[in-house]
């Protein structure tokens, strides 16, 4: 017998403010008020519910069925369903972590030692619980993806990337992550255990199709990479149209490792004269690109005078290959110059993983942890002496958080039942909410 495939099912669960316990347990034995409540949370945070495609004309809710929680002492969850497509959702409270026994301020302090670089050894100690739960709340974290709840915080999608792999190990195996950061957020973060164009191009491929499915008709204009062949490769073929420049902070270190045999005195000298000479073309307001063609010839025969021919042939080769992406930073004034941001992003990273120690495993969520690691460093915010202290990825990148609170924030923005509202409604009528068809 044939066996037909069955549909895709969608994770409808919300997590709802109700300000404090004893309000959710109050709420549960009035059902209206319990409604009205989960309407006027979804309406203060400007979000819309994840209906069935079929329901394209809004529809009120009612109470579907409930089930207890077992593990948290017989906790009532309330499910909810559209009166017009049948779509439930889960109404999760806030102090409750979906599939997770642990209480919300118990993971808010793991997460946030684990953000700043402590082991998950030694934030489960302090936290007083599990490390293998610590690794797998952040694995579960880890399940949305970035491109959506970066959406559901009113983030456009980025006309111009900054995109790179880290080089890391998983057990004795090197690895790579292809990572794609704009500005101070950062919208994807893959694994790799190959270097190839074709590991890279699915890696990053993974981005394009989340991107495709919120905005069909999004394209990339310029990507900035170092010029690593595969990385190169990989964004040739999935933004063809885009402009690819190569960074000239990395063309800066870079230069010194071509004067093989030079004293340390004059590399860090005629390093100094690159980037003066790089900086006077960026500063000008026409005709960069002529103007970085001249100079760059005239350096080389300075570095041919200086240290002799051998070393002036190999930077003037070096030249050749590299000034094509240099162009093309300068050719557009909205092009990113500098990798500095993405290379932040990569230490923060890195710092975890080495920190993860024995879960970093070949058989373990890699991918899904790494995108709860990528939802922490987006969402918290930074400390009291950084240069925005207060604030965090998003909300310096313009978007908006649902909340004061960064852990509440990961709970609803991670939850699978909400979708962003370009234009939020600011009333509603006899408990009509607004639908919105699935991407």
């Amino acid at each position: 017998m044939g066996h037909t495939a069955k549909p895709t099912r969608h994770n409808r669960t919300i997590t709802v403010d109700f300000q404090d316990e004893t309000t959710y347990f109050q709420l549960l034995g009035d059902t209206q008020a319990f409604v009205e409540f989960v309407l006027a949370f979804l309406l203060s945070l400007g979000f819309q519910l994840l209906h069935k495609t079929s329901c394209s004309e809004g529809g009120s809710l009612t109470r579907h069925s409930h089930y207890a929680r077992v593990r948290l002492g017989g906790l009532t969850i309330w499910r909810m369903q559209c009166t017009r497509c049948k779509a439930v959702f889960t109404v999760l409270p806030h102090f409750v972590l979906r599939y997770r026994k642990m209480k919300p301020d118990v993971a808010r302090n793991a997460l946030l030692a684990t953000h700043g670089g402590l082991s998950l050894e030694l934030c489960a100690v302090m936290g007083n619980l599990s490390s293998m739960a610590l690794y797998r709340l952040i694995c579960a974290l880890g399940q949305r993806s970035l491109v959506s709840v970066l959406t559901r915080c009113g983030l456009p999608l980025p006309a111009y990337l900054l995109a790179d792999e880290k080089h890391s190990t998983c057990l004795t195996d090197k690895v790579y992550l292809p990572t794609v950061v704009s500005g101070r957020v950062m919208w994807h973060l893959g694994y790799s255990a190959s270097k190839s164009a074709a590991a890279f191009t699915d890696s990053y491929g993974e981005f394009q199709r989340a991107a495709l499915a919120h905005e069909p008709s999004y394209h990339v204009q310029g990507a900035l990479i170092d010029g690593f062949d595969s990385t190169t490769k990989s964004m040739r073929t999935l933004f063809p149209g885009a402009r690819l420049g190569y960074c000239l902070r990395h063309a800066l270190n870079k230069l010194p490792d071509k004067l093989i045999g030079v004293s340390a005195s004059v590399r860090q000298g005629l390093r100094s004269k690159f980037h003066a000479l790089l900086h006077r073309c960026r500063q000008r307001t026409s005709v960069r690109v002529v103007a970085l063609g001249q100079r760059l010839r005239r350096f080389a025969a300075h570095i041919t005078a200086t240290v002799g021919e051998e070393h002036g042939e190999r930077v003037r080769h070096w030249f050749k290959e590299k000034k094509a992406g240099w162009y093309a930073v300068l050719e557009d004034p909205k092009m990113p110059a500098r990798s500095t941001a993405l290379d932040q992003a990569h230490n923060a990273i890195d710092r975890k993983l080495f920190n993860m120690k024995g879960f970093h495993h070949a058989g373990g969520s890699q991918a899904a942890f790494l995108t709860g690691l990528a939802h922490l460093y987006n969402l918290i915010p930074y400390q009291r002496r950084a240069k925005n202290a207060g604030l965090c990825g998003v909300e310096v990148e313009g978007g908006r958080v649902p909340t004061s609170d960064w852990m509440l924030n990961l709970q609803i923005l991670t939850s699978g039942g909400y979708r962003y509202a370009p234009d939020p409604p600011n009333h509603y009528i006899g408990g009509n909410l607004p639908c919105s068809t699935e991407s």
